[in-house]
């Protein structure tokens, strides 16, 4: 199996290619720029694994939620590779992906919660469980931090995400229900490859043009924080 892997929804920029059990990853923290990084990131990790575009079962991609600019660079670049090869295509949540990078490392927790900074005084998040991937167990939602609910008393839980860090209170309201705080954490292409393994083995490739990406906030347009 042969899937590429780009995620540009938060300041994160991140390129993963996977051949068979090889995995080649990029990833880069940028405030700005990820267009001008993305393209180069890609060709140096098929140059480097030795394979073309044609010669791949899918591209995955960070749908979102996250920034307005870096959701629709990835889902465009990705439409766009993906129609010049004749390939299909594998969204993948961005949330999910952080959930993914958590249970990597901490496989016996329950639940994992996962916040993302908005931006306008707002966050994304949604509560996951364990199966074989992160299985939300609700919508991803977008609303000011008060909103974020805490998962049922007694699971093992953990908070993750850049919301914490923005919202100080959030974190210490998930401390107070008992969760360790990981509040640096970023969704990144090698684990939106991990997601979009399992997509593809159950055969749930899309066309190219049902790339899209997913905002969840219906006001997209982005302002300073």
């Amino acid at each position: 199996m042969r899937i590429l892997a780009i995620d540009t929804a938060t300041e994160a920029c991140s390129v993963s290619l996977g051949i068979g059990d090889r995995q080649l990853d990029r990833y880069v923290e940028l405030e700005r720029g990820h267009a001008e990084h993305l393209l180069p990131m890609v060709q140096e990790l098929l140059a480097e694994g030795g394979v073309t575009l044609k010669s791949l079962d899918a591209i995955a991609f960070g749908r979102g939620p996250g920034g307005f600019t870096g959701v629709r660079l990835a889902a465009s670049v990705v439409q766009g590779l993906a129609f010049g090869s004749g390939i299909g295509v594998v969204p993948v949540s961005d949330l999910a992906a952080i959930a993914e990078r958590v249970w990597t490392d901490r496989p016996a927790l329950e639940r994992v919660l996962i916040v993302n900074d908005a931006r306008m005084r707002e966050v994304y998040w949604c509560a996951f469980r364990r199966d074989a991937i992160p299985v939300s167990l609700g919508p991803e939602l977008v609303g000011p931090e008060s909103t974020v609910e805490m998962p049922e008393p007694g699971a093992s839980w953990l908070a993750a995400g850049r919301g914490l860090r923005a919202w100080p209170a959030l974190a210490d309201r998930c401390r107070a229900a008992g969760a360790e705080i990981l509040p640096d954490l970023l969704p990144r292409a090698a684990e939106v490859l991990t997601l979009a393994r399992h997509e593809v083995a159950a055969g749930r490739i899309l066309k190219p043009a049902d790339a899209l990406p997913v905002y969840v906030r219906d006001n997209v347009a982005e302002v300073p924080s």
